[in-house]
């Protein structure tokens, strides 16, 4: 009488199916992640704009007058704009991915509208004079913020944690002395794009 052949499997010991499928299922979601979120926020790239922004503190903190310590501020806004567009446009391309993707543009449409709102808030303060225009390093945080963590919604966990920082030093930034300012956009515009584009950098990449 013949004998059974060997059990092939119990010598190998039982397949672990619950670890395989909780693997399955956190690759699964993982992607789901990233293909609902826009990934291509410039890690380095905040951190040149961080530096910059540093750069523009102490130069407009030797303005007198209150329309160059605006253009100060001005021609650190477009560096910052060219820095940011090159450095995400620069991701993207790495990724193979596009800006006018879905995440892409919620991104940009919950983005921008905020950034409007302070270019419109800017013009209208500096044209009251000089007491009002004080409050512009408060207003400029909390806007800035508004658009970060709108668009952080779409994005990767950290960019929202980045823009309520933001808003919560705008918000202190307009109970301080107007002679502070310097300081809070030194803070904001200047540290938190340093760590946070630092932190995004070394997690998902420049």
């Amino acid at each position: 009488m013949s004998s059974a052949p060997p059990d092939r499997t119990s010598r190998s010991g039982p397949v672990a199916i619950d670890d395989r499928a909780r693997d399955n299922l956190r690759f699964i979601r993982e992607t789901m992640e990233r293909a609902g979120a826009f990934t291509a926020v410039p890690g380095w790239g905040g951190v040149a704009m961080g530096i910059t922004a540093i750069g523009a503190a102490v130069i407009a903190s030797r303005q007198s007058a209150f329309w160059t310590w605006l253009l100060t501020w001005g021609v650190e806004a477009s560096v910052a704009v060219v820095i940011a567009v090159w450095a995400t446009l620069s991701k993207l391309r790495e990724s193979g991915t596009s800006l006018l993707s879905g995440p892409g543009r919620r991104f940009v449409y919950s983005f921008a509208p905020p950034l409007f709102v302070g270019a419109v808030l800017t013009i209208v303060l500096a044209s009251t004079g000089s007491v009002t225009a004080g409050v512009i390093p408060g207003v400029w945080l909390l806007l800035y913020g508004t658009a970060v963590t709108a668009g952080g919604a779409f994005s990767i966990r950290v960019v929202p944690l980045m823009g309520l920082c933001f808003i919560v030093l705008g918000a202190v930034a307009l109970f301080c002395p107007a002679s502070w300012g310097n300081i809070f956009l030194a803070i904001g515009f200047g540290g938190f794009h340093v760590i946070f584009g630092a932190v995004i950098a070394r997690k998902y990449g420049g």
